[in-house]
């Protein structure tokens, strides 16, 4: 099961200054990627229409942007 689980939800390394904002900062930016695209894989296949796919990219963005400002990443 753990090797089904790597291949479906791959995760990279953290190459950046390792704070805890950071790394939790990071592991959300490689959830919404993982997320957009089985959106964008789900409309180039049909099965759910562009405008739905839109608005739940532009969803995923507001939570992942909501989740940067929490955080405070990026403010020096």
């Amino acid at each position: 099961m753990v090797n089904k689980i790597d291949f479906l939800y791959p995760r990279a390394r953290y190459r950046g200054q390792a704070k805890p904002e950071n790394l939790v900062f990071n592991a959300n930016l490689q959830e919404f990627a993982h997320r957009v695209g089985y959106i964008c894989n789900l409309e180039t296949a049909g099965r759910i229409p562009s405008k739905e796919a839109f608005d739940k990219i532009e969803a995923l963005w507001e939570v992942l942007k909501r989740s940067k400002e929490q955080l405070g990443v990026g403010k020096e």
